[in-house]
């Protein structure tokens, strides 16, 4: 499953300067990381900004020896289930091909029907993992055939089905595929709704319900159903400093995955007795052990745990990588105490709060003004090593979560053993932004 395109004559303006075949063969992940170098962060980071100086910043690098360990650490978790990339952590497309081709690792998980149509035309199985409303996007894939084969939408409501036929009524296009969405959450006896506010169907008794009714309606195959956990894939339980809020996180992780196996098998049972189901979809990055453990999971979908921001250094289960990071410049001195970024204010989703806001990697000792925090254009930075900036010095950032780097560059530095070995491509860099 290749997604990379041949790219433009080297020298074309925000383009990389090989050709994709060489990218990719560059980008091999199939073999595990031998070395582990940002174990010494007092050599690792100096060695990332040695092999980037000649560049402009901002400039993005992806750690080779970093996203390879990650990437064999989430299969070793998996233990065997195969793992679905989740598109919108990585929107690179040399990434995801790359990843595609370890085994392991099969179809990706994508955000809008848009992306998925352009990542269908060289990959074979493409589910969306959000429903969608885009009528210009349906009306291209209900009038092509091998697109529609590729794709899987995403549903939760009869409403999705009826937009679906009004762009294109059924006898007059292909088949669609579709993938219920159930609410995996935990409904706490005290604590109430825990969870993430997604899908509608709860109880087995309503899942089934709507299988009932796509089965009923021409033009329609159900094929898979997804889960997502996000009380457990989306939160740390290992947060410095925070121990009794850990304990009742992981308490709560506990139970709420020990009552959702039971729904989830119930739902499952029902859907097979209805429909040759092709996968039962679950997971993220946070969960993979524990999602794994469900036996009704055929697949489990993984993306922010392959770039690791640094909001994934908050779990006991595992210790990704800093495999992604962004270099940003000192452009002047308030005062003696005082160094500021230009840039660096790239948020993450989610409540608003330090969470989810850069973290200063490299050099340490600096912290981010409580009163102006990481901002748009410029970012002001205090500490005791700021003292020690001038202008043109070099800070390295992690974001927090995944997707907001790659929405932020044109392209990533790989730099593999101290040496910047490709240069890819982001979404953006290719003069795409689906949302």
């Amino acid at each position: 499953m290749r997604l990379s395109d041949p790219v433009p004559e080297p020298g074309a303006a925000g383009t990389p300067a090989e050709p994709a075949a060489a990218q990719r063969s560059v980008l091999h992940l199939g073999v595990p990381a031998a070395a582990e170098p940002w174990r010494d962060p007092g050599t690792y980071w100096p060695s990332l900004s040695a092999a980037v100086a000649h560049l402009d910043a901002p400039v993005a690098v992806l750690g080779l020896e970093a996203l390879r360990f990650n990437a064999h650490d989430l299969l070793r978790r998996a233990a065997g289930i195969p793992l679905r990339v989740a598109s919108k952590s990585i929107r690179t497309r040399a990434v995801l091909d790359a990843l595609l081709n370890v085994p392991g690792f099969s179809g990706i998980f994508a955000f809008t029907l848009p992306e998925a149509l352009w990542l269908a035309e060289q990959c074979s199985d493409v589910v969306v993992g959000y429903p969608t409303a885009d009528r210009n996007a349906l009306k291209q894939l209900l009038a092509d055939e091998p697109l529609a084969s590729r794709i899987t939408l995403m549903v939760d409501d009869e409403a999705q089905l009826d937009l679906i036929d009004s762009v294109t009524p059924p006898g007059r296009r292909p088949p669609v595929r579709v993938c219920l969405d159930a609410d995996a959450s935990w409904q706490a006896p005290v604590l109430g709704f825990i969870g993430t506010r997604r899908s509608p169907l709860h109880a087995p008794e309503q899942a089934l319900a709507l299988a009932h009714r796509v089965l009923d309606r021409p033009g329609f195959t159900l094929v898979g159903l997804m889960m997502y956990e996000g009380q457990v894939a989306g939160v740390g339980d290992a947060v410095p400093g925070a121990l009794p809020a850990n304990q009742l996180m992981r308490w709560v992780q506990g139970r709420s995955m020990a009552e959702l196996a039971g729904r989830r098998g119930k739902i499952v049972h029902g859907l097979r007795q209805l429909a040759d189901l092709e996968f039962v979809n679950g997971g993220g990055t946070g969960s993979v052990e524990a999602t794994g453990r469900d036996p009704s999971i055929t697949e489990i979908t993984v993306g922010s745990g392959l770039f690791a921001g640094h909001l994934f250094d908050m779990y006991r289960a595992f210790s990704p990588a800093p495999a992604a990071a962004v270099a940003l410049e000192v452009v002047r001195r308030p005062n003696r105490n005082t160094a500021t970024l230009l840039g660096g204010g790239w948020i993450a989703s989610g409540p608003p709060g330090a969470s989810r806001v850069p973290q200063v990697a490299w050099p340490r000792g600096l912290k981010f003004l409580p009163r102006e925090g990481a901002g748009e254009v410029q970012t002001p930075l205090t500490g005791s090593s700021a003292a020690h900036l001038t202008a043109g010095d070099r800070v390295w950032l992690r974001h927090a979560k995944s997707g907001e780097l790659s929405e932020r560059v044109n392209e990533f530095q790989v730099v593999h053993d101290g040496a910047v070995v490709a240069t890819l491509p982001t979404y953006r860099g290719e003069g795409k932004a689906f949302l």
